[in-house]
């Protein structure tokens, strides 16, 4: 009976035959590989990029340094885009976009939700008046909430606070003058106004922000991300995934911006400024002192920082805050024509020694003592053919990390893209996160090839091949090893219908079951879909995703599901069906779902199972908003799901999301 019931949801969507235009989330999602970076860094990608689909750039005022802030955007684009605007004026239609010949389709389907193309009479080089901008500004507020229809074993004992997770979020904006924000974040499980918080919200973040205002570029005081470079020293913003890497063909990124995501890692707390000090040489300099999370030794030493931000127990509260850091840096970047150099350093300080246990062998050379120093220089240059793209960095002790990429674009239709990096075992960069294997920018070695190719107007190739080494020990490698990945996506749209294909081969060394000597890991992933397009309100999507992992044993499994859309103008829903069947975890499959603004939804699923989930949204009144999603997971395999306090005693949860959005 279940697999009829599997068959009828899947095929009702068969029936539906129209696709409205896809969002800035399904575009986002097609460049995206969620089982190579976890939830936070998901979090943080699809949180900076909300936050610039709510305050688009005016692309007839705009600046290089803004649009750098587009992650999906090439060096080569964004000088064409600059070199078209200083020749022939502002834009007047996003058609105009297709005349510049770096720009291909992906990045035609994403610009317009990201920047908008205003015909000021005013003079916008000139910061507007406080009595403007208090007068005009706009307030958002947001409130969110879940509501799950299970207990976890936490819920009924362990846990300090009640079982719903919610937050609620304040914005003011003017422009891309002035932002500001409050936004307070609840987990489940967390007390809340009681039981040793007496703050009521878990975490706050807050900030205010300020533009343009004469040679202060941009100044942010409160929670704040800062990336330089191509990460050696300073990226605490987005992650350098290597479809990502290959959308802005290795573009570097200096870009200062609010934390107003409800993540707890990766984030300064303090002050921070651009100074544009001349036309070409602008300096960023920031201070940050903030609390952590860490887990001790019995010496008051801690053993390791924490970053999942929960508090639900009695011992995950007793680490709140336990550590505290301090972080001083400056970075100074010149850019004329096409040449660009910058250099960077980060000063950290710990008030508690940091003491990984290295008896381990892969932990030997992780982050030590109480005080961090990196310092790099990067450097490139921009032809409207190529781009080159390096920087070297140094630890306090010496060690050395190195990259260095290669575009080239003969041509329109093609791209091609080449890059090399050295991490030493011994290089420690604390607040390092880099291209790589993995985004530690330590104990690896490699090259990496790309290519995006139109060979006709209806057909987009993708694809990488990529080489990793790695000189020291890793978790689940006891001595040296390597890896390979390879990659190759194709995207067809003629008319009405479209096609997206990918196929993923990972090929890594890890440990034997008695860790005695490495042997290896073969992971295939893919995944198939289907859409057809009608100038209508309605869309649907079928898709397939498949895995086949060959690690000790060998295991595979496969995800059919269906995605049906209707949007009017007040009126929008997604309903979304699958069935699932993996042999285990390491054959999990990811699938994306429509989800509240500010959050975002890559479930996992394993085992056997069927998963709807089914958003609306609607608008009350004028600029009052309400949301609903409600999702539920049937496992078919077992009759309890999770482990520890987040166990459920049964084999089904279903959880409401709402959102109610304010403008005023």
């Amino acid at each position: 009976m279940k697999h009829w019931l599997v068959i009828l949801c899947l095929l009702c969507g068969m029936t539906a035959f129209a696709q409205q235009q896809p969002t800035w989330e399904q575009v986002w999602h097609d460049i995206s590989n969620p089982e190579d970076m976890d939830e936070e860094e998901l979090t943080e990608d699809y949180e900076c990029l909300q936050q610039l689909a709510a305050h688009p750039i005016d692309l007839n005022s705009t600046s290089y340094e803004e649009l750098e802030q587009l992650p999906f955007l090439s060096e080569q684009q964004i000088e064409e885009m600059m070199e078209y605007l200083y020749r022939y004026g502002p834009m007047r239609s996003f058609g105009e976009l297709r005349m510049l010949k770096s720009m291909g389709q992906r990045e035609l389907a994403l610009l317009p939700f990201f920047i908008t193309l205003e015909e000021k009479t005013e003079d916008t080089t000139s910061f507007p008046r406080w009595s403007t901008i208090a007068r005009e500004g706009r307030h958002t507020l947001t409130a969110t909430g879940r509501i799950p229809f299970y207990q976890r074993k936490g819920d009924e004992q362990g846990y300090l606070g009640y079982k719903y997770r919610h937050s609620l979020r304040y914005e003011f904006s003017y422009g891309n003058y002035v932002k500001a924000g409050l936004i307070g974040a609840q987990d489940a499980g967390e007390p809340f106004f009681g039981q040793r918080n007496s703050w009521g919200y878990d975490t706050y973040s807050y900030y205010i922000q300020v533009q343009r205002l004469g040679c202060l570029e941009n100044a942010i005081v409160g929670k704040y991300k800062v990336s330089t470079g191509l990460g050696l020293v300073l990226n605490t913003s987005f992650s350098l995934g290597k479809l990502s890497m290959l959308q802005k063909l290795g573009r570097q990124t200096n870009t200062l911006r609010v934390h107003s995501s409800r993540s707890e890692a990766d984030y300064f707390q303090g002050a921070a400024a651009t100074l544009r000090v001349l036309q070409p040489l602008s300096v960023t300099l920031f201070a940050s002192y903030r609390p952590l999370d860490a887990t001790l030794n019995d010496d008051g030493s801690a053993t390791t920082i924490i970053t999942s931000g929960y508090h639900r127990t009695p011992t995950e509260y007793e680490k709140k805050g336990n550590t505290h850091e301090t972080d001083l840096g400056g970075s100074i970047s010149f850019r004329q024509g096409g040449l660009h150099l910058g250099a960077h350093a980060v000063l950290t300080t710990l008030d508690r020694k940091l003491q990984p246990d290295t008896s381990v062998i892969y932990r030997r050379y992780y982050p030590q003592g109480e005080h961090f120093f990196n310092a790099s220089l990067d450097y490139g240059y921009t032809h409207h053919r190529f781009s080159l793209n390096g920087e070297t960095a140094t630890d306090r002790h010496g060690a050395l990390a190195t990259i260095h990429s290669l575009s080239f674009q003969p041509s329109s239709a093609l791209s091609l893209m080449a890059l090399q990096r050295f991490y030493s075992y011994r290089y420690t960069g604390y607040h390092a996160h880099s291209f790589g294997d993995n985004s530690r920018a330590q104990n690896e070695s490699g090259f990496y090839l790309g290519f995006s190719w139109t060979p006709m107007g209806h057909l987009h190739l993708q694809g990488y091949a990529d080489y990793a080494y790695f000189p020291w020990a890793r978790y689940q490698a006891m001595d040296t090893s390597h890896a390979w990945d390879f990659l190759l996506q194709g995207d067809w749209q003629l008319q009405r219908w479209g096609i997206k294909a990918r196929h993923r081969l990972r090929m890594r060394q890890k440990n034997n079951e008695e860790a005695t000597a490495l042997i290896p890991d073969n992971e295939h992933r893919g995944r198939l879909s289907v859409t057809y397009t009608h100038p209508t309100a309605w869309s649907t999507k079928t898709q397939l995703d498949y895995t086949h992992s060959a690690y000790k044993t060998t295991c595979k499994g496969y995800m059919v599901s269906e995605h049906l859309g209707w949007q009017q103008k007040n009126w929008q829903w997604n309903l979304a069906t699958g069935y699932f069947n993996t042999d285990d975890y390491n054959s999990r499959i990811y699938l994306y779902e429509h989800q509240m603004q500010h959050d975002i939804a890559f479930p996992m699923f394993y085992g056997e199972g069927l998963r709807l989930a089914f958003y609306v949204r609607t608008d009350v009144v004028k600029n009052l908003r309400l949301s609903a999603k409600l999702g539920y997971t049937n496992y078919f395999d077992r009759s309890v799901i999770g482990t520890g306090q987040q166990q459920i005693a049964q084999a089904h949860t279903t959880d409401l999301d709402l959102q109610l959005r304010w403008k005023f």
